[in-house]
Formats: structure tokens, sequence, C-alpha cells
């Protein structure tokens, strides 16, 4: 289990078995069944989780209608928390739940600054991980403002084709933010 969190960490900077061995020891493990929640709207939110084996999805629900709306999903080697509420302390706003069974390594935000200020080259490494998660949020709010429904469904096959296997159509058509038929009418 250890052994994904570091090789996804030297994938941007190396770390040596003592290091690592500091670092794990702010981490706790977590294991969740399939619809369990990890977190849930209004929860505070302590940790950042490094996601070991399986698949989540962060979601708002909307107050008026109930409708889902599908910020992320996360597998094998991403990060997922509320960010808003991790970096400010305060309660969810989100809802983040087991598409299937889920083991992730949590880290509170105590730690993290503490293993930063110990190590800068995990602090190198959460600037840089932070600055994919921005591009690759800007990319999904332009490709939202400027692409067609289909585009965006071609773009997510696409990047992520394995998804489709794990995910249902329903929570795919929900991250794309059209209805299940729209979505069985752009994949045939």
């Amino acid at each position: 289990m250890s052994d994904k969190l570091r090789k996804h960490i030297e994938e941007i900077t190396p770390i040596t078995d003592k290091e690592f061995d500091y670092l794990l020891s702010h981490f706790s493990v977590k294991k969740l069944k399939k619809h369990q929640f990890l977190i849930q709207q209004g929860d505070l939110v302590k940790n950042d989780h490094f996601v070991v084996s399986g698949l989540l999805k962060a979601y708002h629900t909307n107050p008026d209608d109930g409708k889902e709306h599908i910020l992320q999903f996360a597998w094998e080697n991403w990060w997922i928390t509320d960010f808003q509420a991790y970096f400010n302390q305060t309660n969810s706003t989100l809802n983040i739940d087991c598409i299937e069974d889920v083991e992730v390594l949590s880290i509170s935000l105590e730690n993290r600054e503490k293993i930063c200020a110990d190590l800068h080259k995990i602090e190198h490494f959460f600037r840089k991980k932070s600055n994919f998660g921005y591009i690759a949020l800007q990319q999904r709010i332009l490709s939202l403002l400027t692409h067609s429904t289909k585009e965006r469904y071609e773009q997510m096959l696409s990047n992520y084709p394995s998804l489709f296997q794990r995910v249902p159509k329903s929570l795919i058509a929900s991250y794309l933010g059209v209805s299940r038929e729209t979505l069985s009418r752009l994949s045939k």
C-alpha cells in the first residue's frame, strides 16, 4: 500500500527510505465499503486523501431539486477531499462517497504543513500536485464553457477510457452535466 504513495511521490521528486518512513508516519489508513461516505456535506474536513485502491466521486447536491453535480472522480494514485473546506478547516460543501470499496491514506492539514516544513522536497511535491490540479480544473471549466456535450464526452472517453468500465453511465452523465438519455445517444 505505501509503495503506491512512494512511487507517486517519486514521479516528481526522489525520496530516501528515512524520509519516506517519516512522511508515512503522518498518514493514517482508512478502508471504506462501496456506498460509504468519506466526507459528507456539513462535516468538518480534516484530511486530504490519497487513493490506494478503489474509486470515489466528489459531488454537490442542489438543495432545491436534489440534483447531483459530480465535480471529480478519483481512483488509484489520485488525491481527493473538499479542498476549500480542507485548507480553510471548515465544513464541507461536497459529498465524497465510494463507488467501489476504497482504501486511502489520509493526512491532516496540520501533518501536511509539518512534513512540508521539515522536508522541502515534499513541499515541492505538493506544490506541483496543486499546480496540476489547477490546470485540470481550468481545462474542465473551459471545456464546459466552450465544448459541446459530444466533444466533452469524447474528450473524457479519450482521457479516461478505463473509467467507462468502472462507473455507471448515470454518474458519467452527471459529471458531463447531461441526462442519461443524452449520454446513451452520444455513446452510440
